[in-house]
């Protein structure tokens, strides 16, 4: 196979991974705005359909079905661009995970549409799905794994062939970030397999609810960050091409990413912190572990603000902040994304407070939470990934965004942002009120707490329409870019380090050491929690249908 056939071969792949992510968040964004709209009273669902049904299409294909299938997509084709392509091997692996996530994807799609598997995106016990939903969770990180196994070849093929050099850094964060999914998705992957397909099976009656709970947050809270890691890359490698810079640093960049790695698994306690049956004792050592998480995002905040302030003062900037009127707002590659970065100040704000013993019993379960994750994922992270698209899709098609489309894009982005801030900030507010998450419309019986709540539950309906015509748009700029779009070249925007800072030590490429100390928190954080729960289990819970 030539090398123009391997770059054609490795850009069909990432391809085929991106838009099935996009048909999943099509799907999500209708499901969304339903939803939205069920809990304001401002639409009766019809009969057939029902509000969890369709909170969970929501969840599963925007948190779990969109993001990863693009996570996976973006660091093939990074890691491609970077190690000279992917090899047969390498292209192999990548398929066989794309068939895998497809086909569970198709499965669990069909089974939530057959009204099966209506328990949201956590799929929390009780309450019990059909078997078939629990497959196609299984195949969906199963296919995942390949994905994963497809860049660590391409990893260690192109250290093999420069000698052990210091590796190229998107390389190395998509390492970084599928080994912090590998490790994660281990929890899930048991609860699956070993507690909820044998129970919904029927081959056993009951199920340790606290067990199943516990392996879920274990995977549930590095989730977020293998989220986020995507976005940290193109905030740390593509941005400073895009904008004109240089990468601030390749060495901060690397630590903040085994940073990541190292304290986003040990954590999942903060979840479960007024759960009863997990110790005080370890829900504190699991707060500690979440507060350390925030020092690499810092180090993330920093590096990227300086490589700013640097490029816009080079382009003549003067004064505290003069710097942030030569960036290049106009261009929706900087534009989109850097409006997810300013949105994650007040979502890791938040995230704090979920993080907090005291503060999170006011919030726990209220909405709060919810307004809290689409901060992060739904804005920080989704408009990182527009942001990408832009650059990427027309890169992998051989075409060019037009000015027209570059237009479009900027005002897809305000409109997302105008309605977050609506959707988002009226349910920060419901949750400080107490209003509950996870719930359809409910007057409590003509409560007058519960009915103060319906004007910010219509604001937030209102927030769900214009994410929903945002959405309709991007849907459709994916598809001109894909199949529409002038013909030309797009640049891959790779950006190039500093000059200054120009030593990396070693030791941050030495993955033994590292997959380790990883191994050493998860065992100190994990390893007598659940062998308590195990062998202290409280009494199973049979089966709870509520649909």
């Amino acid at each position: 196979m030539t090398s123009k056939q391997i770059d054609r071969s490795s850009s069909v792949l990432s391809l085929s991974f991106i838009l099935i992510a996009f048909v999943a968040f099509a799907v999500a964004a209708l499901a969304g705005v339903l939803q939205g709209l069920v809990r304001g009273g401002m639409l009766t669902l019809p009969s057939g359909v029902n509000y969890y049904q369709i909170l969970t299409a929501h969840g599963v294909l925007m948190g779990l079905v969109f993001t990863t299938f693009f996570i996976v997509g973006f660091l093939l084709s990074g890691v491609a661009k970077t190690t000279d392509g992917l090899s047969p091997l390498e292209l192999k692996l990548g398929w066989i995970g794309w068939v895998l996530m497809t086909v569970g994807t198709v499965i669990a799609t069909v089974t939530i549409l057959q009204n099966n598997a209506s328990v949201l995106y956590t799929f929390y016990a009780p309450l019990k799905a059909s078997p078939f939903f629990y497959i196609s969770a299984a195949l969906i990180v199963v296919g995942s794994w390949f994905g994963g196994f497809a860049i660590f070849a391409a990893y260690a093929r192109w250290r093999k062939q420069n000698n052990k050099a210091r590796s190229p850094l998107f390389a190395f964060m998509a390492v970084c970030t599928m080994v912090l999914w590998q490790i994660a998705t281990l929890g899930v992957a048991a609860e699956v397999l070993f507690q909820l397909i044998p129970w919904s099976l029927g081959w056993v009656p009951t199920i340790n609810v606290l067990l199943s709970r516990t392996l879920f947050w274990y995977f549930g809270h590095p989730l977020v960050y293998f989220w986020l890691m995507p976005a940290y890359i193109a905030w740390y490698v593509i941005m400073p091409k895009v904008i004109g810079g240089k990468i601030f640093s390749d060495a901060l960049a690397r630590l903040s990413f085994i940073l990541l790695v190292l304290f986003s698994i040990p954590v999942g306690f903060h979840h479960q912190l007024m759960e009863p049956g997990v110790s005080s004792h370890w829900k504190f050592i699991h707060v500690i572990l979440t507060l350390a998480v925030v020092v690499p995002s810092l180090m993330t905040a920093f590096s990227i603000l300086a490589m700013f302030e640097r490029r816009g003062r080079e382009n003549g900037g003067v004064g505290l902040f003069g710097w942030l009127k030569k960036l290049p707002w106009k261009d929706v590659r900087f534009f989109a994304p850097m409006v997810g970065m300013l949105s994650f100040i007040p979502g890791g704000a938040g995230g704090i407070i979920n993080a907090s013993n005291q503060m999170n019993a006011v919030v726990h379960n209220t909405i709060w939470v919810t307004g809290h994750f689409h901060l992060t994922v739904a804005t920080a992270v989704a408009l990182t990934f527009f942001g990408i698209s832009y650059w990427l899709l027309p890169n992998l098609t051989g075409r060019v965004v037009t000015p027209a489309v570059n237009r479009l894009g900027i005002f897809q982005t305000v409109l997302w942002i105008v309605g977050m801030l609506f959707m988002s900030g009226s349910m920060h507010f419901l949750g400080l009120l107490g209003a509950p998450r996870r719930t359809a419309l409910a007057e409590y019986n003509g409560d007058p707490t519960a009915l103060g709540w319906m004007p910010y539950q219509k604001l937030a309906a209102i927030g769900g329409y214009f994410l929903f015509f945002a959405a309709i748009i991007m849907v459709g700029i994916v598809v001109y870019l894909c199949f529409f779009a002038p013909k030309g070249y797009t640049e891959y925007p790779i950006g190039e380090e500093a000059s200054a800072f120009n030593t990396t030590p070693p030791i941050l490429e030495r993955w033994p050491l590292w997959i380790t100390i990883s191994a050493v928190l998860i065992l100190l954080a994990y390893a007598y929690p659940i062998y308590d729960v195990i062998v202290n289990a409280p009494p199973g819970s049979p089966t709870i249908r509520t649909w």
